[in-house]
């Protein structure tokens, strides 16, 4: 089981689990010997299961069929599915209250899927340079470069070494607060690889309401797959 434990100026260790997949997270007194904790873990264990399996069963979003009518997300907002115009070429784009894929004629749906999922990483990609241009000078910190690409368990991942932030184009189904809060989540990795105290005050400082924007991501219609940080 993956633990995050930071260690902090309090008296008592507490353990918390965190939607959507049950991450668990624990604040330790900052002398409070490794053992101690691992102990706490084994004693709490039935409760962070339990816990786990409460938010592992919430309502989740059931598999997109790409079938007309269905409801679709972009930054936030609700859409229903126009699927049925035809046409040679892939395109996507919002009309009111819809979401419109048009397809060529041959066009199963993992076609359509494909072509939004293509439409939701432009999406990102034309996000990111205005993020960037804004939060870079306020973070101190700069990527050298930007990957915007499909994971299966993190919104966004940072490599320190190549100074290389990857971000997930799901983050386009969810509201602009939420993208704006990994890109900044990830620039603070590249002071601090870890998510210890450092890096909470550099949140702090950062964006202040941080947490606040974690948990409206978090706390967002889950689809059929997870991301959590």
């Amino acid at each position: 089981m993956a633990i995050d434990v930071i260690y902090k100026d309090i008296k008592n260790l507490h353990i918390s689990v965190y939607p959507p997949a049950g991450r668990v997270r624990i604040a330790a007194p900052e002398e409070i010997d490794e053992e101690v904790i691992r102990l706490a873990v084994v004693q709490r264990l039935p409760w962070i299961k339990r816990q786990q399996q409460q938010l592992q069963s919430a309502e989740r979003q059931s598999k997109r069929e790409m079938l007309s009518g269905e409801t679709h997300y972009v930054w936030g907002s609700r859409y229903r599915l126009d699927a049925s115009r035809r046409s040679g070429n892939y395109s996507v784009a919002i009309e009111g209250q819809y979401l419109v894929v048009v397809t060529p004629e041959s066009a199963d749906a993992e076609a359509r899927r494909a072509a939004l999922d293509r439409w939701y990483r432009r999406e990102v990609k034309a996000a990111m340079p205005a993020l960037l241009e804004k939060w870079q000078p306020i973070v101190g910190a700069q990527a050298d470069h930007i990957v915007v690409r499909r994971m299966k368990t993190k919104w966004g991942t940072c490599k320190q070494d190549s100074r290389t932030i990857w971000i997930n184009p799901e983050l386009a189904k969810k509201t602009p607060r939420c993208l704006e809060y990994i890109v900044v989540h990830e620039l603070a990795h590249l002071h601090e690889r870890t998510h210890n105290e450092r890096f909470v005050a550099l949140m702090d400082d950062f964006m202040p309401d941080w947490r606040a924007r974690r948990d409206e991501l978090n706390g967002a219609p889950l689809a059929e797959e997870d991301w959590t940080l």
